[in-house]
């Protein structure tokens, strides 16, 4: 299994199965988290994933570079309105070990400067 299709299986069965043992299989400690609202480790995933309401994520683009994947997804129920996120997964030995988002606000094609849409 290629570092894209784990971190594609890995969000699926966790965030939209909303089934916490992919933890086990995917991620591994020491787990560093670089988005600013989130705690290092594991523990963190474990307790946010079960208060996520109407959560979707869908990934419009994937980049696979070596330990690297990036996903450009739209996502709702992470925030109060629909979101863009840019995240950026490292993996070592085939787990997840490392992670760094951006997050936007969705602004719709029609509402922005250039015409264009964030995903």
């Amino acid at each position: 299994m290629s570092n894209k299709d784990i971190v594609l299986t890995a969000m699926r069965e966790l965030f939209h199965d909303k089934d916490l043992t992919a933890i086990d299989r995917y991620w591994a400690e020491p787990y560093v988290q670089h988005n600013p609202t989130m705690p290092n480790g594991l523990d963190g995933l474990r307790a946010v994933v079960p208060h996520l309401k109407g959560f979707s994520w869908e990934p419009a683009r994937v980049v696979e570079d070596g330990d690297l994947v990036m996903t450009h997804s739209r996502v709702l129920g992470w925030a109060e309105t629909p979101v863009v996120i840019v995240d950026i997964f490292r993996l070592e030995n085939g787990r997840i070990v490392e992670h760094w988002d951006v997050v936007q606000p969705e602004v719709a094609a029609e509402a922005s400067v250039n015409g264009n849409s964030m995903v």
